[in-house]
């Protein structure tokens, strides 16, 4: 049993195929219990083979995961019982009930009948009223919801969502995050992939990004835009400005897109912002100032700023 914070140890994972392809580089990450980690990535970074080794599909050619202190390649009876996953194409029985369908799915980890919990998870799905619907008659969001009650029907600890909302509505988006959110809240543990920067922003607290079968940066969320962002200033002025005067130069300003606007981008770790130095010379320049907005970088831009760095 572990005894420390950590669910899963990934240690030093690499994975090459026949013909030669890494699809991963030595990859080490530590998961806590009860955390939500976003594996952020674009398409074909690696997300979907770390999450594969880790559930016991797919072999590493070297390294060590554990799960729970438990060896997934040397008991992996064992490690499969505490995780479940829910994959990016999942497959479901057509012609099944949802009831019958979960159920089942249950039965193959070994797990005794508990039709109480079964309908627990439906419900926290809002699935029960569809409970009697063969699974060919559910609506694209109400298929991606039975695979995830097909995956916590033997009660794991650690949840993995590969690409969870990955063509559905962003109010289907944001109901699957609730989903999320009330899952860590009961325990479990979320590993998900996406490349959905605004899934990761929203209900992560710590994210990894991987790239070309590495991870080149995991931090928490905060922490992160934190260290990494940028702010910008938007300047509001009483009067349309068609160009920056000559002694405004040393600030790199732009103007806004309503031209009534200046916009000034500054680095939230330096010493000094140069913000009042800044405020002092567009007086001086004889531009009335009418109000004054901040905004933080958002995790988007430092995730292109992170992959355009590992090229």
């Amino acid at each position: 049993m572990n005894s420390n914070n950590n669910i899963i140890s990934i240690n030093n994972i690499s994975k090459t195929y026949q013909d030669n392809f890494q699809a991963l580089k030595n990859v080490s990450l530590d998961i806590k219990k009860g955390e939500i980690i976003a594996l952020l990535g674009p398409n074909g970074a690696g997300k979907t083979t770390l999450i594969n080794t880790v559930c016991g599909i797919v072999i590493p050619s070297k390294g060590s995961i554990t799960v729970d202190g438990y060896s997934v390649l040397k008991e992996p009876k064992k490690t499969k019982s505490i995780i479940g996953l829910v994959p990016q194409d999942g497959a479901l029985e057509a012609f099944e009930t949802v009831f019958n369908n979960v159920s089942f799915s249950r039965g193959l980890y070994g797990k005794k009948r508990n039709s109480l919990h079964i309908e627990k998870i439906l419900k926290d799905l809002s699935l029960w009223d569809k409970k009697d619907n063969r699974l060919r008659e559910l609506s694209g969001g109400m298929k991606r919801r039975a695979l995830i009650a097909k995956a916590l029907s033997h009660e794991p600890r650690v949840l993995f969502l590969d690409e969870p909302t990955a063509g559905v509505d962003i109010n289907l988006r944001q109901d699957m995050w609730r989903i999320v959110k009330n899952l860590q809240n009961e325990g479990v543990t979320i590993i998900l992939t996406t490349h959905y920067i605004d899934e990761a922003e929203a209900i992560a607290d710590r994210v990894s990004v991987i790239n070309n079968g590495e991870i080149i940066l995991t931090d928490n969320k905060k922490d992160l835009i934190k260290k990494m962002g940028h702010k910008t200033l938007d300047i509001e002025l009483h009067d349309n400005i068609k160009y920056i005067p000559k002694s405004l130069d040393q600030f790199n300003l732009l103007i806004g897109k309503n031209t009534k606007s200046l916009c000034y981008t500054y680095d939230t770790k330096a010493e000094s912002t140069g913000i009042t130095n800044l405020l002092q010379c567009i007086k001086d320049a004889g531009l009335k100032l009418k109000d004054l907005k901040s905004n933080q970088t958002s995790l988007e831009k430092i995730f292109i700023k992170l992959v355009e760095e590992d090229k």
